[in-house]
This record gives C-alpha cells, structure tokens and sequence, in this order.
C-alpha cells in the first residue's frame, strides 16, 4: 500500500483509519527551524507533485519567519502547479517544470496549506486570491470557494482547508467533524461529483493538520 506522511498531531481517529485501510503511516515530528504551531505539518517539507509522487525538501532550508517557511508549500493537482512563485525553492520549481505542469502564480505562499486538491482539474479553497489566479490563467480548473476560518489551528486564530487533509486513494479525507464547517453540504456534493469519496469524523473539530500526503 501506499506511505502516507501524516502529522504527530493528526487524531486517532484518522490516523487508525489509514491504518485499517492497510497504509504505512510516517507522522512527521516537530522541526526547530519553523514556528512550533506548523513544526511537524509534512506540506512544510513535502509537496505531492502528482498521484504517488512526493518531492522531499530539505528541512535545513526552511526558516522560521514568511517566507522562510513556505518555500515547498505549493500545491500541485497534478496538472497545475500554484504558489506564489518568488518564494518557491527552485529545486522545487525545476522539478514541476520537468513534469511539465502549468504553472500558476498566486499571491499566496501558503498555497497547499489553503487548496484541497480533489482531482487534477478541482480544488476547494477559501482564498479569492488563489480562485482569482486560477480562474485567469487556467479556465479550465474547476474551483470550489468556502467560506474562511471554521477550522482550528492551535497557535493561529484559523486554520486552512487544505491543511486539514488530502486525498488519499478514492477519498478525500478531512481530519475533524467537517459537517460542522458552513459549506459542508457544498465540499461533500463537489467532492462527490469527481466520483470520490469524502470522508471526516464527527468527533472532534476541524483541524488544520498540514495535509495529508499520500506517495506510492
């Protein structure tokens, strides 16, 4: 089965679900170099290029200030490459020019941590800066826009929807009671739509875990 990189943060519940679906789960420990509340989000480090391939960054190069810390949080839906390219690492950068995706500029550095990726053609975010951009440069990428905030963050005063989980084969996984976020009905039906599954627990609150990422 698949690795999937997860945060020591993440919930039980989610991360007994990997497990039962037989996944190798790798939980991402605490880094010194970034603020404490993201120190052990993989999307600091790691950026799902396309399905089952992950680009590792080097940890050493992060800082603890913006945008220090955001040089590989770009997301990639595996046909569209968004961040805010002055920031991202240009080992990065190389590497999603090789794969050939298109690249869109953002104003947002924390790209991957505000886009849930459901397929290569969708995503859902909060950020009208991020839906703006996209529906310029690629008209083709079909772009959920929910409401902002309704999602924890220890340390912030909000989280990001794309933090909150990934997708992991057939399903898009959140990490919280995503019935209790505002726009619950419009993500499930949108997610549902792409022929996949959603999935969240209702047992505890929609947290912003840096992702969850899935490499074969």
């Amino acid at each position: 089965m698949s690795k999937i990189y997860i945060s020591e943060l993440a919930s039980p519940q989610l991360t007994e679900y990997l497990k039962n679906q037989g996944h190798n789960i790798i939980l991402t420990r605490p880094l010194e170099n970034v603020a404490p509340a993201i120190s052990c989000h993989p999307d600091i480090t790691h950026c799902h290029l396309a399905a089952g391939i992950v680009f590792h960054g080097n940890p050493d190069k992060l800082g603890p200030d913006y945008p220090a810390d955001v040089i590989y949080n770009a997301c990639s839906t595996g046909k569209y490459f968004i961040h805010n390219l002055k920031y991202t690492a240009p080992e990065l950068l190389q590497e999603a020019e090789n794969m050939g995706l298109k690249m869109i500029h953002v104003p947002q550095g924390y790209a991957r941590c505000s886009i849930c990726v459901v397929d290569e053609d969708s995503i859902i975010t909060y950020d009208r800066g991020i839906a703006a951009a996209c529906a310029l440069r690629a008209q083709a990428l079909n772009v959920l826009l929910v409401s902002p905030g309704h999602i924890e963050l220890p340390g912030y005063a909000a989280g990001f929807i794309g933090g909150t989980g990934g997708r992991v084969g057939s399903a898009i996984l959140f990490n919280g009671d995503l019935s209790a976020h505002p726009d619950f009905e419009n993500i499930k039906e949108f997610i549902e739509s792409c022929g996949l599954e959603c999935v969240w627990f209702t047992d505890i609150p929609l947290t912003d875990i840096g992702s969850v990422i899935e490499e074969k």
